[in-house]
């Protein structure tokens, strides 16, 4: 089995992390208990992920809602139900839509299979996700965090996490992503608890996928 952040890791990776780098520690200390929240369902994270790509906090949780509403339950096999139209009328793109059902089409026919992702490693699990249309690198990070909670996961395609890493670390902004890629190297195997750190910092509604 793969490492996951259970209160036991995540306490360790918080000890380890002050220790290396002071400056992430006093972040730590503005967040005192943040955890990481998940919807708990492999198909509803992933859809929830497809539903935020590109757009704020508060846009993709205005359009969780009314899909809540139209589906009643984040399965396959309501969004199989439910037309086109009527997930364009929630609120998603015409391309989104696309994904959604993409993904829905994979999870109902069994090519994805959640149940055996806890014991398979990070790289295994994004091949298999970004072979689907829809699921690109973030889209399958989110999943590794919030889903499987994995503790070593850096998304340097998130707008959210570059532009909070700019402003507590004191760097220009658009951020030279190799520049965090570097500090970051230091947070290993714990990079994930940092990035949540981040995030908390620039948006104090908390991510859910």
């Amino acid at each position: 089995m793969e490492l996951v952040l259970d209160d036991d890791t995540w306490k360790r990776g918080l000890m380890e992390l002050r220790e290396r780098d002071p400056q992430v520690g006093t972040l730590f200390d503005r967040f005192p208990g943040e955890r990481i929240q998940s919807s708990g369902d492999p198909f509803q994270v992933l859809a929830n992920a497809i539903v935020g790509q590109q757009i704020s906090v508060a846009a993709a949780a205005a359009i969780f809602g009314r899909l809540e509403k139209l589906l009643g339950s984040w399965d396959p096999v309501a969004v199989e139900r439910v037309s086109e139209a009527e997930l364009r009328q929630a609120g998603l793109s015409a391309r989104k839509v696309e994904y959604l059902q993409v993904l829905a089409r994979a999870s109902a026919g069994g090519e994805l299979d959640p149940t055996s992702w806890p014991s398979r490693p990070d790289a295994e699990i994004m091949a298999s996700l970004t072979n689907l249309r829809g699921i690109g690198r973030w889209t399958a990070e989110m999943f590794l965090i919030f889903q499987l909670r994995r503790p070593d996961v850096l998304p340097l395609g998130d707008l959210g996490l570059l532009k909070s890493a700019s402003r507590e670390f004191g760097w220009a902004y658009p951020l030279e992503t190799g520049l965090l890629a570097s500090r970051a190297e230091q947070w290993r195997p714990w990079r994930t608890i940092v990035v949540w750190h981040l995030w908390c910092a620039i948006d104090r509604e908390p991510v859910i996928y």
